[in-house]
Formats: C-alpha cells, sequence, structure tokens
C-alpha cells in the first residue's frame, strides 16, 4: 500500500509540472526542453528557505513560486528572440545551466545537495504518505482549475491565437512578447510549486534530480497525452509513471523510451491521446452527435 501511495505522490507531483508545461507548449505555442530547470528551482528555493531561512513550507510558498516566475521572466526573454529548433536548443542551455549551478555553486550544496529538508506540518500534523498524497492531489486540483481558467480568458483565447498564427495574431493587436512571457510565467510557477512539494517529500535534493532526462519525461507526459487538452498532462504522468515500474528492467534505457515515444507520437498522433484530432476526442464527438440526431 504504501508503495502505491509513493507512486502516486510522484505521478501527482510531476503531473502538476507537466501542466505548467503544457501551458508553454500546448497553449501558447512554444517548444520547451529545459523545462526540469525551473522544476529544480522551485526545489532548491523550497529547501533553501526550509533549512537555511527556517521557513515552514506556508511560509515560504509565497517565495518560492515568486522565484520561479521572477526565473521563469528572465530565461523566457532570451527565448522570445528565437523560434522552433533554435528555441530547442536555448531551453535546453538553460536546463544545462541550471544543473550546472546546482552542482558546483557550493551556496546549493554543490554535489552534496541539501538534506535534513523538514516534512510539511498542516494543523500540528506531518504529512508524510496517504495526507502527503492528498495534499499533492489538492495542488493538482488547483493547478487544473487555473489551467482551465487561463483557457477561457483574454490571455488564453491570445496565447492559442499566437499559437495557431502569430503573424496574424500580431496584425490583430495581440502582443507576442507579453502573452508568450505570460504563458512562460504561469507555466514555470506550476513547476516551482511541484519542485516544492518534491522537496519536502523527499527531504533531499540533488543536481542530477532536475538534469535534462527530466526535461524529456515531462515533454514526453505532455505530448503522449495531448498538447493543448487539460487532461492530456494527467494521462501523460499517469502513463509514464506506471510504466517505468512495470518494466523495471529497462530503466537504463528510460531515455530512449521516452525519446522513441516522443517521436512515436509526433509522427502518427500529433494530437496524443486526448489532444485535437485524437481517436478519444473523435468518439467524444461521433457520440454527442448521435445524441444529438436521437
Amino acid at each position: 500500500m504504501s508503495y502505491l501511495v509513493t507512486l502516486g505522490i510522484f505521478i501527482s507531483i510531476h503531473a502538476i509540472v507537466a501542466c505548467g508545461l503544457n501551458v508553454i507548449v500546448g497553449y501558447a505555442g512554444q517548444i520547451s526542453l529545459g523545462h526540469a530547470a525551473f522544476f529544480g528551482i522551485g526545489a532548491y528555493a523550497a529547501a533553501l528557505l526550509a533549512t537555511r531561512g527556517d521557513l515552514s513550507f506556508w511560509a515560504a510558498l509565497p517565495l518560492v513560486l515568486l522565484i520561479t516566475a521572477t526565473a521563469g521572466l528572465l530565461l523566457g526573454l532570451p527565448s522570445l528572440r528565437v523560434r522552433e529548433d533554435f528555441l530547442a536548443i536555448t531551453t535546453i542551455g538553460i536546463n544545462f545551466i541550471v544543473e550546472s549551478l546546482f552542482l558546483y555553486v557550493s551556496f546549493f550544496g554543490g554535489a552534496l545537495g541539501i538534506g535534513n529538508i523538514p516534512r510539511i506540518v498542516l494543523f500540528g500534523e506531518r504529512l508524510k504518505g496517504p495526507t502527503f498524497l492528498a495534499l499533492c492531489l489538492f495542488f493538482l486540483a488547483l493547478a487544473l482549475l487555473i489551467s482551465w481558467g487561463f483557457t477561457r480568458s483574454w490571455a488564453g483565447l491570445a496565447c492559442f491565437a499566437l499559437r495557431d498564427d502569430e503573424g496574424a495574431a500580431a496584425s490583430m493587436g495581440v502582443s507576442p512578447v507579453r502573452f508568450k512571457l505570460l504563458a512562460f510565467v504561469l507555466g514555470t510557477t506550476f513547476a516551482g510549486l511541484g519542485g516544492a512539494l518534491y522537496a519536502h517529500h523527499m527531504r533531499f535534493v540533488s543536481a542530477s534530480d532536475f538534469g535534462f532526462p527530466v526535461s524529456v519525461m515531462l515533454l514526453s507526459m505532455v505530448v503522449l497525452g495531448g498538447m493543448g487538452s487539460l487532461w492530456g498532462p494527467v494521462l501523460g504522468a499517469l502513463i509514464l509513471g506506471v510504466l517505468p515500474e512495470i518494466f523495471r528492467p529497462l530503466t537504463e534505457y528510460r531515455l530512449l523510451l521516452y525519446a522513441t515515444l516522443l517521436l512515436l507520437m509526433i509522427r502518427f498522433q500529433p494530437g496524443g491521446l486526448l489532444g485535437p484530432g485524437s481517436l478519444a476526442r473523435k468518439l467524444f464527438s461521433f457520440r454527442r452527435k448521435g445524441g444529438e440526431v436521437s
């Protein structure tokens, strides 16, 4: 039972971070292969504030979100000057730079990382196991609610317009810089939230936890579930969270699995399992039309 709870915690945390990546990739149409960097920034910020600042999770959380949002804003600015392949390379570079800072700067613990991170306390109870899973599910539901609200807002509609045709949207008065940065900030804020939960769950963080393979895994979750769909990142996180446990002997080939899955989905099912043009969407549309006819 404890094994399933732990697995559920990791899936929930990754789903929160994937929801943030979906805002950037699925809603705003920006390629990002460095989202693990912001996941790590959130985790390290939470770890430092808890161990050296002696702040509780709840007191530190607003600061963690502010730090990751600011990092998203600053690191997102250079990304606006490049597109497509060059944007992918830029975000990969950001991931390696951030990982190197964590690894080689003594302030971040260096190769030893940061340990002794306290557990989250709520109403006098230290959260672990099922109670921590319940907290993660609460924040996942909150992330989904914010994502849903974003898609219904003017900012979300502007991002969709930029994703579909940036030139036409700009000619209609939609600012590519403003709304792409907004998507980047919102997406990285979700990553910071997931990082804070990860740090307090593991009670130890190191640079290797947020390397490039993690970025590939997060992007695979979004692509598999369906870019631009609300529930796609959750479904992708669930599938890619369970499959490695089933095929544990193939752990060393996990990155190859993610890369192969990305290529297959992009080639044969670009909309993912729940995205536009997916089989699930077609079945839902067919059943709804059938109901209207009857």
